[in-house]
């Protein structure tokens, strides 16, 4: 039998966070939409992670699961925090290599990529959003906020990009849809 991706969780905890403070806000936002991306891929088998959307583009899940693994690590573990773990798939030469998935293990790519996300989390676990670094690619200060908010805008642009991909590659499944609760925002006023 053929790998799987792992079906992944999706919840409403976005949805329960419209009150919470401004940290809990931005990282629920951004949990929700790295786990997005993961239930986009899940259920599906290394060829239709490759396969493109539309030829003769080359843009795939797995391009995308890649791709937000090295968006991930150069905004938090690079820029922010300062490390220097080096590129997951791309070189100084071809910084499109992580969309080239041809011979890519997508098991090994889903795992680097859940990694990269765990390792990102640490790295910003306890940091202020008000923390500043000078960003060595442009030589600007900014802040792990401005890094969040460039993050959720990163994932909501490619999460649909997403959708797009897996309604061309597979049929639609109707039981793949969240059904909200929207009780949190039962009462509440405008």
């Amino acid at each position: 039998m053929a790998w799987t991706a792992p079906e992944a969780r999706r919840d409403s905890a976005h949805l329960q966070a419209v009150t919470a403070d401004e940290r809990t806000t931005l990282d629920t936002w951004l949990d929700h939409h790295r786990r997005t991306l993961l239930w986009k891929c899940g259920g599906l088998t290394a060829e239709q992670l490759k396969r493109p959307c539309v030829e003769p583009s080359g843009l795939s899940l797995l391009g995308l699961v890649r791709h937000m693994a090295e968006v991930e690590r150069d905004w938090f573990r690079y820029r922010f925090a300062g490390q220097r773990p080096g590129y997951l798939y791309c070189t100084d030469e071809d910084l499109n290599a992580k969309f080239d998935v041809a011979d890519a293990d997508a098991e090994a790519d889903l795992a680097a990529y859940v990694r990269e996300i765990e390792l990102v989390q640490e790295v910003t676990s306890g940091r202020s959003l008000d923390e500043t670094f000078l960003d060595p690619r442009v030589g600007v200060e900014m802040t792990l906020r401005w890094v969040y908010t460039t993050m959720i805008q990163e994932y909501a642009r490619h999460n649909g990009h997403a959708d797009l991909i897996r309604s061309g590659g597979t049929p639609p499944d109707p039981s793949r849809h969240l059904r909200r609760d929207l009780s949190p925002l039962r009462g509440q006023r405008r």
